[in-house]
Formats: C-alpha cells, sequence, structure tokens
C-alpha cells in the first residue's frame, strides 16, 4: 500500500521534512517513489515553510493512496498561492 508521508532530513536540532509516496513498510528515511514537496517547520524570514505540490498529492489519492495524519493537516493548510514544488526526482 503506497502512503504519502513525511520523510526527516536536516541536521540534529533542525527538522527538514519531505512530502515523499513511499510503500508503506518502507522505513521512514528510506527509499520512496516519489518526492511531493518539502516541510520546513523552522523556516525564519524570507523562507518557505511549506512547498507542496497538491496536484500530486490528489493524484496519488485518487490511485489509493493514503495520506498521513500530518501531510493531511499540511495539505488543508496550503493556500492556493503556494508555488507547486520543483521536484528533482
Amino acid at each position: 500500500m503506497v502512503t504519502i508521508r513525511l520523510a526527516r532530513a536536516g541536521a540534529k536540532k533542525r527538522p527538514f521534512y519531505h512530502v515523499v509516496a513511499t510503500e508503506k513498510r518502507n522505513p521512514r528515511d528510506g527509499r520512496f517513489i516519489e518526492r511531493l514537496g518539502y516541510y520546513n517547520p523552522s523556516a525564519r524570514g524570507q523562507e518557505q515553510k511549506l512547498v507542496l505540490d497538491v496536484a500530486k498529492v490528489r493524484d496519488w489519492q485518487s490511485k489509493g493512496a493514503q495520506v498521513s495524519e500530518r501531510v493531511a493537516y499540511l495539505v488543508t493548510t496550503v493556500p492556493a498561492e503556494v508555488p507547486a514544488a520543483p521536484v528533482a526526482a
């Protein structure tokens, strides 16, 4: 089963999360199918706190992917003017 969840990156005490579509059995920071954006909870100044490609999230949901609680909350908080994530594979 595919799930959309956060994969942690960043240094100790400075969390940074990638929003990824991954197989549910894979480890949290392990292999993923597609990167859908990122979430930076410690963003300051001009840094963007959330960049998310909502269209891709909806596409994965239409294919049967389950969304984690935190990602579901982040999707609802995305303003309409947030640009789509420039994702490099």
